[in-house]
């Protein structure tokens, strides 16, 4: 059965979106992004969208691996300008890892999970 995500510029706005939605501040693994697009288990795709995408006003740095590390060599262009873009929004970032709040939370964690 087809549904709008076959096509994939679909997709990619769909992924474009659900990035666009995690809150300043605040971060999300790439299968959670996946999932909220609409896409679970798709979180490569998510990375290879993120890689491509032409939109600079993108929160794509709010966008981390399930364990809350960041993706890209630690030291590397990428690693630094996410780390910074991070931390300029209140995130803490120690060792190329987010701490204090979990990567890949859903929202339904948020809403009805154990307070922190």
């Amino acid at each position: 059965m087809a549904t709008h995500l076959d096509d994939p510029a679909a997709r990619d706005a769909a992924i474009r979106a659900a990035v666009r939605a995690i809150p300043h501040g605040q971060v999300a693994g790439y299968g959670e992004v996946a999932r909220r697009a609409g896409l679970p288990g798709r979180a490569r795709l998510v990375a290879r969208v993120l890689a491509t995408n032409p939109d600079p006003g993108l929160p794509w740095h709010r966008v981390l691996r399930s364990d809350g590390r960041i993706a890209f060599p630690p030291g590397s262009r990428g690693w630094r300008e996410q780390t910074a873009r991070l931390r300029a929004e209140g995130v803490r970032v120690e060792a190329g890892r987010v701490r204090g709040q979990p990567a890949a939370a859903t929202l339904d964690a948020r809403l009805w999970g154990p307070e922190a």
